[in-house]
């Protein structure tokens, strides 16, 4: 079923990077990756994978916390000053600190671990589309999309308020596409993380208002025009100054 459906979305075949030190777990996992027509390589040695990840060759990045030596979030946080390919981290099941800093540093998403490994490819595809500007196209229209000074450009995946080009990762620009094409209504959380992150929202899961918080700061630091704002217990919406 996943196998259908992930061809039927795109045809392009996915080769993705594994860091991870747990080696029999990175075994299970490419073995089970190659089942689903999805290329992996695995590596050990955190600071060999930073390097690795950033020469072109993967389409996302898996990448646990617990490493040695050089751990998963400064790894990310090192990664994402030159790219900014896909990242889904492994986190401890558990372990709040850690899901409330990888997207923090630029995680488009993250699983608590040990996981199933149709719930990983599930998420996997999920942060590739979102990167590859894909996600629901179906139902996203592709015209540019002009809200007072900001202006959104899915077909380049662009995002520009005023004259400045803002840098937004995957999960950002979703976001911001969903709260621009909601025409100043409120969206709830639930109704953001189905649209920007591509899954339903789990009981404490505050991802979503992490990477709204980043997206918040980018737009305030090119000097306004538009802003997030929160309705407390409810989600978030985007207002736009006259």
């Amino acid at each position: 079923m996943l196998k259908g459906l992930a061809l039927s979305m795109d045809q392009t075949p996915l080769h993705v990077l594994l860091i991870d030190d747990d080696e029999a777990f990175t075994a299970l996992m490419a073995d089970y990756l190659s089942s689903e027509g999805i290329g992996s390589a695995c590596q050990p040695v955190s600071c060999k994978g930073l390097v690795q990840a950033t020469t072109g060759e993967y389409d996302a990045v898996i990448l646990d916390v617990m490493m040695p030596k050089l751990d998963g979030v400064e790894l990310l946080r090192r990664l994402r000053r030159t790219s900014d390919i896909p990242v889904l981290m492994l986190t401890a099941r558990g372990d709040s600190l850690d899901r409330t800093i990888g997207p923090e540093l630029g995680a488009d998403d993250y699983l608590p671990k040990p996981c199933y490994p149709r719930e990983l490819v599930a998420r996997l595809r999920a942060v590739v589309r979102r990167a590859r500007g894909n996600f629901a196209a179906t139902k996203r229209v592709q015209e540019p999309l002009c809200v007072g000074p900001l202006t959104i450009i899915p077909t380049r995946r662009e995002a520009k308020l005023g004259h400045t080009l803002l840098k937004l990762t995957a999960t950002e620009f979703e976001l911001l596409m969903a709260l621009a094409g909601a025409s100043g209504e409120v969206l709830t959380k639930d109704d953001l993380s189905r649209k920007a992150l591509g899954r339903p929202r789990e009981p404490y899961d505050r991802s979503v208002d992490v990477h709204i918080s980043n997206l918040r700061q980018k737009l305030a630091e090119t000097g306004g025009g538009a802003e997030i704002e929160t309705i407390r217990s409810v989600g978030y919406y985007l207002k736009i100054s006259e």
